[in-house]
């Protein structure tokens, strides 16, 4: 019997691409993947310079989008608007609107597409003339404050005016103390107890929403949203956060930006069983873009890669500006 050591080669499981699909470890389908969709209002569709491939869709043009989108095998989107300066207020009441843009753009796509789930932005920066997520008061000094539960209130009825014209799932991106519970409670109330809150448990002050603040035109008019979303720095906040939203009825928990906070996706998805999303936001879509645009990467693959990497962080549906064109290679 010989005595030398027998040799330990992993590269036999990587020698053709039939056995690295039979071994593979994570995997990214169409179903996982939301897509973001802008809104405005009128009867034309406009290109969004700062993030090229994306447009505001009118109603027309976005029902169409989200046709193309469910070919591609896309079942969910997500509704972002923006909102014109004239009815922009300090106490946002275009949000509750209940023929305001998002109800209508709800209720186009549910007759036209009854099978896509529809998930809404829940927060006031596209319609707070101050362009915050809450509403906006001099403290005794002059200092700018958030007022965190008179914006609750708020909250609580665009939800609900979300729910009343057919969205599946609101989801809370205000990072407001204590709004989840609130939010779930005035659903319940007015009898939409099967509408689902997709909560924005760790929103980050990121530097990466450069280009989704260009395309709305939603930044603050004065000061930063460094009062209620969270220090880049900071990842135990993470989980105390998620404890929250856990303990007040959230279904499901949010990690925005994807990328840079993959250990936070991480972190969450092993204290919880609840499902997670990530947020490849705009800045990450733009960065690729803009590298393959000058030919330094290839756009296909790097945007795969990218998710496939979100996806076995432990994310189990991503945010994503690539998802159509993903979603029709996966199905390719």
């Amino acid at each position: 019997m010989s005595s030398r050591s027998i040799p330990i080669r992993p590269r036999r499981n990587r020698k053709n691409p039939a056995v690295r699909g039979l071994i593979r470890e994570t995997h990214l389908s169409p179903a996982d993947l939301i897509y973001p969709l802008f809104i405005q209002e009128g009867e034309d569709d406009t290109p969004i310079e700062s993030m090229p491939g994306c447009s505001r869709w009118s109603l027309k043009g976005l029902v169409a989008e989200v046709g193309e989108a469910k070919k591609a095998g896309v079942r969910s989107v997500v509704l972002f608007p923006a909102i014109d300066d004239s009815l922009k207020t300090p106490l946002a009441e275009e949000a509750y609107n209940p023929n305001g843009l998002v109800p209508r753009a709800i209720q186009a796509i549910k007759a036209a597409h009854p099978e896509v789930i529809v998930i809404t932005d829940v927060a006031l920066d596209p319609y707070n003339s101050e362009g915050h997520d809450g509403v906006v008061v001099p403290d005794a000094s002059g200092e700018l404050q958030i007022v965190n539960d008179h914006t609750i209130d708020i909250l609580c009825q665009q939800a609900v005016s979300h729910a009343v014209a057919g969205a599946d799932i609101v989801a809370p991106s205000d990072m407001m103390d204590g709004r989840v519970a609130a939010i779930r409670d005035a659903l319940d109330r007015e009898g939409f107890d099967g509408v689902s809150i997709l909560s924005y448990t760790a929103k980050y002050a990121s530097a990466y929403y450069g280009p989704f603040r260009g395309a709305l035109d939603s930044a603050p008019k004065a000061g930063d949203k460094k009062t209620y979303q969270m220090d880049p720095a900071n990842a135990r906040e993470a989980l105390r956060e998620a404890s929250l939203d856990v303990a007040e009825g959230a279904d499901m928990l949010m990690v925005k930006p994807a990328g840079p906070y993959l250990d936070i996706i991480r972190s969450i998805r092993d204290a919880t069983d609840l499902p997670i999303a990530a947020y490849q936001v705009s800045g990450e879509y733009l960065m690729i873009k803009s590298a393959a645009k000058d030919g330094w990467i290839d756009e296909e693959k790097v945007a795969m890669e990218s998710l496939i990497g979100i996806k076995r962080a432990g994310a189990d549906m991503i945010l994503t500006y690539f998802a159509k064109d993903v979603a029709a290679r996966l199905i390719s």
